[in-house]
């Protein structure tokens, strides 16, 4: 069992179960043709399609990419995203390629707690080390939460987008 400090105020904290957010279980899962069309509904807010591509297009580049793994984020049972990296065992490099939570789901802590679930995983998995993730620098953009999750930017753009490394 896994325990996060969020801080709530200057001198508030609260102390909540990884994984489970107002009572709702928070899973990482394997999308399949029964619950596809459930993660191809899913849609970002008005002006977020500027910064992360729609699932059907994730959903297609991962299964065209010897080194995609993608998995649907459920709360419970409801889908509310869609997380996919970048697995390079031989360079030991990964890549959160996408990270999109659906409009109606957002800033529940579904995403955080989504990120912290994948690098569970990649490092019980592959040992991993580092985690990268890019992100449009625009006002609006998600770079704002990776900071928050600890991410750093590494002075390094990769068509127009902004690299951030995280030590796992």
């Amino acid at each position: 069992m896994y325990f996060i400090i969020t801080k709530i105020s200057v001198k508030l904290y609260l102390l909540f179960e990884w994984g489970v957010i107002m009572n709702k279980k928070i899973s990482l899962k394997e999308i399949t043709e029964e619950t596809l069309i459930d993660f191809l509904k899913l849609k970002v807010a008005e002006g977020q399609d500027q910064f992360v591509a729609p699932n059907a297009v994730s959903i297609a580049q991962a299964h065209f990419s010897d080194k995609a793994w993608f998995r649907g984020i459920y709360a419970d049972d409801t889908p509310v995203g869609f997380i996919m990296v970048s697995i390079d065992k031989k360079e030991e490099e990964y890549f959160l390629w996408r990270l999109m939570i659906g409009k109606d789901f957002q800033r529940m802590g579904y995403g955080k707690v989504a990120v912290l679930e994948l690098i569970e995983f990649l490092k019980n998995e592959y040992s991993a080390k580092k985690l990268l993730v890019s992100c449009v620098p625009k006002d609006g953009g998600p770079e704002p939460f990776y900071a928050k999750l600890g991410f750093v930017p590494t002075g390094e753009y990769d068509d127009g987008e902004k690299i951030m490394i995280l030590d796992i």
